[in-house]
């Protein structure tokens, strides 16, 4: 197999808005800040750099996130939606890199061994240069792209969020269709976060019984 360098952006700027008054990468999960859980499993997948993307309520989440080997992107027009975000971060990035993977901070069942799923997948796929993690015809996240885009990304010509990826570089994307759920969940309503809550604790107690 292949082995590949990669550096990853985690977008943590959002408003939260679907999760009624509360910051969602501040509620706890397993123990700790969701955000916090978050960019604790990118930081241990090794890559290059990793970049948190700021915005609402930036300085609770840089807080959060104190003595991660992290560098932080105050985004200013977090407002304007991902994209802006997905824009920032990409920019930021210093380190150079093969891939660039772009995460959010709200998908709290990933670990680290997930994120490097993902970057095996992308040093074996047999085509393309951006993979988009996919379960039972659903599109997940993180999704990884060459890092020679990085110039369109951040201009805004490519936009690896976007729903509309697959359609528009059908030749350029590779879907990678995972044996789990956990690239298709994240947590923007109350509901899904007792959901998320109850299926980390599940994670834990099998990791305590092993132990």
């Amino acid at each position: 197999m292949n082995t590949i360098s990669f550096s990853a952006v985690v977008l943590a700027a959002g408003l939260s808005s679907r999760m009624e008054g509360r910051h969602k990468l501040l509620l706890p999960v397993g123990g700790e800040p969701a955000v916090r859980r978050v960019v604790r499993a990118v930081v241990a997948a090794q890559p290059r750099e990793v970049v948190v993307v700021t915005g609402f309520n930036g300085r609770a989440v840089f807080d959060a996130l104190d003595g991660l080997d992290v560098r932080f992107q105050s985004n200013t027009r977090y407002r304007e939606g991902q994209m802006t975000s997905v824009a920032a971060g990409v920019s930021a990035l210093q380190a150079p890199c093969d891939a660039v993977m772009i995460c959010l901070a709200d998908q709290v069942l990933l670990c680290a061994t997930d994120y490097r799923e993902l970057v095996d997948a992308y040093a074996s796929m047999p085509r393309g240069s951006i993979l988009v993690p996919a379960f039972n015809g659903m599109r997940g996240n993180p999704v990884l792209f060459a890092a020679s885009y990085a110039p369109e990304v951040v201009s805004g010509h490519v936009n690896p969020g976007c729903r509309k990826l697959i359609a528009e570089h059908g030749d350029e994307v590779f879907v990678y269709e995972a044996t789990h759920d956990r690239f298709t969940l994240d947590m923007d309503t109350p509901d899904d976060y007792v959901r998320m809550v109850q299926r980390v604790d599940e994670i834990c107690a099998k990791q305590d019984a092993q132990a």
